[in-house]
């Protein structure tokens, strides 16, 4: 196990530096190329930084003296043509069909898509220096760190479930859906970031991995037919009908509680934070300027204890939804399980 380095010397480093350097333009960009939210009510323009935003590009600024033409979708929207992908998550530019002749559907991106960017590139920088470490023994102290991460997660969560010859096959998967849970959950704590992992459609992404995992790791250790037939314990054959329809459901419900799992506790918390936040608006707003200041330091109090639990539940959450999905495929995979 590596040593634990000192936090002076993590903070230090260049991978330290360079990762701290991402995030603030990750966050620059999102804040600088999101529409503002805009609300009668302050109170209600809280809630809606949950809700993912388009990145769009600003129109120029007019010369003096002529008028500038107000852009359409088309013109100021961040978005790469898409029409292999369903319909669901594309749509046309502009204000109707008539602005799309060709049929041509976009990919729209968000401030959730730059954060995802941002986690891929953090586990870029960590974990770069990590096979020389391995290899040599030699590395600075946000490598060692992410070595000791690693080793943990190898030898305390995916060895001891499907051993070393087949945990050694799954480990890289396992160890990417962990750091790249994390560094989504982590960013999302960040003041001005977005946390992808409270939106339904990056957790169930997420899980829609593991389920394929499931299904043709399954499928091809046991066989494609072995493995539908193993899905079902020894029972009567006049009940095997009907277990297997049970069985069924439950092998898509293991994904599915994934989902939702990651999805409700990373929104959860959020709106908590935001909720004691909310106090100060909301009181504000019921009785005047002078109650929303009396209320603030109670409310950003009781916020930032949220905000460290968060920071906890970041972790934990990564960790979970990887035990879980060690523990689906290697039952996939081990029939007897």
């Amino acid at each position: 196990m590596s040593p634990v380095p000192s936090l002076g010397k993590l903070l230090a480093s260049p991978r330290s530096l360079v990762a701290l350097a991402l995030c603030i333009g990750a966050i620059w960009f999102g804040m600088t190329h999101i529409a503002h939210h805009a609300n009668e009510s302050p109170f209600q323009t809280l809630y809606l930084h949950l809700k993912p935003e388009a990145l769009v590009w600003h129109p120029p600024h007019a010369e003096p003296g002529v008028e500038a033409a107000a852009p359409g979708p088309a013109d100021h929207v961040l978005a790469v043509p898409a029409n292999f992908l369903p319909a669901l998550f594309t749509r046309p530019l502009g204000a109707g069909p008539e602005d799309s002749p060709s049929g041509q559907r976009y990919l729209v991106l968000t401030n959730l898509q730059l954060f995802q960017l941002l986690a891929v590139l953090l586990v870029l920088v960590f974990f770069s220096g990590v096979p020389k470490h391995v290899r040599t023994g030699q590395g600075d102290a946000p490598t060692r760190m992410a070595a000791g991460f690693a080793q943990w997660i190898r030898d305390e969560m995916v060895y001891p479930v499907m051993h070393k010859e087949l945990g050694s096959k799954f480990l890289p998967y396992f160890l990417c859906v962990f750091f790249f849970i994390l560094f989504m959950n982590l960013a999302g704590l960040l003041p001005g970031a977005a946390t992808a992992t409270a939106s339904i459609f990056v957790t169930a992404a997420l899980a829609l991995t593991t389920f394929l995992s499931m299904i043709v790791c399954g499928m091809a250790i046991q066989g494609p037919i072995a493995f539908w037939k193993h899905l079902v314990p020894h029972v009567p054959l006049a009940l095997w009908p009907l277990m297997f329809v049970v069985e069924l459901i439950g092998l898509l419900v293991k994904p599915f509680a994934l989902m939702i799992r990651l999805f409700a506790n990373m929104t959860g918390g959020h709106l908590v934070v935001l909720s004691f936040m909310g106090l100060i608006f909301f009181f504000a707003q019921q009785m005047g300027a002078a109650a929303g200041w009396g209320v603030s330091p109670l409310a950003v109090g009781f916020a930032v204890f949220i905000m460290i639990i968060e920071s906890f539940v970041a972790l934990l959450q990564a960790y979970v939804f990887t035990q879980l999905s060690i523990l689906f495929v290697n039952a996939s995979v081990h029939p007897e399980h």
